[in-house]
């Protein structure tokens, strides 16, 4: 029984799609900003499968910045978001029900 080495890779960090990247056991995550979700604004989505809501961010450099944003998934007030960026706003929800027009 030899010894084993493990070989660390360094790389430049890589834009990655939501999944963290592995690399000889080392798991490295996208950078996020945390936001607590103030106030839940209403479902939106053409199913009503998203929630908008209220969030203030937290820590970064948009820190104590109210925005809107659309969530997919279970929510509550005062939940934690992770924000990738904190420059985008979601549309507001319109009045209508956007049935019939009216």
């Amino acid at each position: 029984m030899g010894d084993v080495k493990k070989k660390v890779v360094e790389s430049a960090p890589q834009e990655t799609r939501g999944q963290p990247k592995s690399e000889g056991g080392v798991v490295n995550f996208s950078f996020a900003v945390p936001a607590r979700i103030e106030e839940i604004i209403g479902r939106t989505g053409t199913r009503g499968e998203a929630v908008q809501v209220r969030c203030r961010v937290l820590d970064g450099r948009d820190k104590d910045k109210v925005l809107r944003r659309n969530v997919k998934g279970p929510v509550q007030k005062d939940d934690l978001l992770m924000l990738r960026e904190t420059e985008i706003e979601a549309r507001p929800l319109s009045k209508s029900s956007g049935r019939g027009g009216g």
